[in-house]
């Protein structure tokens, strides 16, 4: 299932966030809450983490002093937790410090992830995004130089 959409969420007075419904099925055999590369939260199936980092990892010969680098973040920023019966997820305080996340957060689909963002750090990632697709999108039709 690809992750789709933007949803507003509060967290609760112990940090948890309650996922979307739509996606509790899919998440229900466990999580990744990782830091994300951007100033948000990543949530991922275990086997679609485990793909994410291998391949970025595996652009680099394995001793190299990137590929260390990259397997130690990876590594270190995630942890492995579950949904609890009512569909919510804790975040913990190093994952909540990266991202800035308060009360109020967006949810948004990332297709083989879900980010969690404070909800004005998105607005402003979004617009900046926003403009800069369609400079991104006119890359795809050029010949690298």
């Amino acid at each position: 299932m690809a992750f789709r959409g933007t949803f507003d969420y509060s967290l609760d007075v112990k940090n948890r966030l309650t996922v979307p419904a739509k996606f509790r099925a899919t998440l229900a055999g466990g999580v990744v809450l990782a830091k994300g590369l951007d100033q948000c939260v990543g949530i991922w199936k275990p086997e679609d983490y485990e793909a994410f980092t291998s391949e970025a990892v595996t652009s680099f010969p394995r001793l190299s002093p990137q590929a260390r680098k990259l397997r130690s973040f990876f590594a270190a920023n995630s942890i492995d937790t579950e949904l609890d019966s009512a569909g919510r997820v804790g975040i913990p305080p190093f994952l909540l410090e990266h991202a800035d996340l308060k009360k109020e957060v967006v949810v948004v689909g990332a297709e083989d992830s879900l980010q969690v963002w404070d909800r004005a750090a998105w607005a402003s990632w979004n617009d900046s995004l926003t403009t800069e697709v369609g400079e991104i999108t006119d890359l795809l039709g050029q010949a690298p130089s």
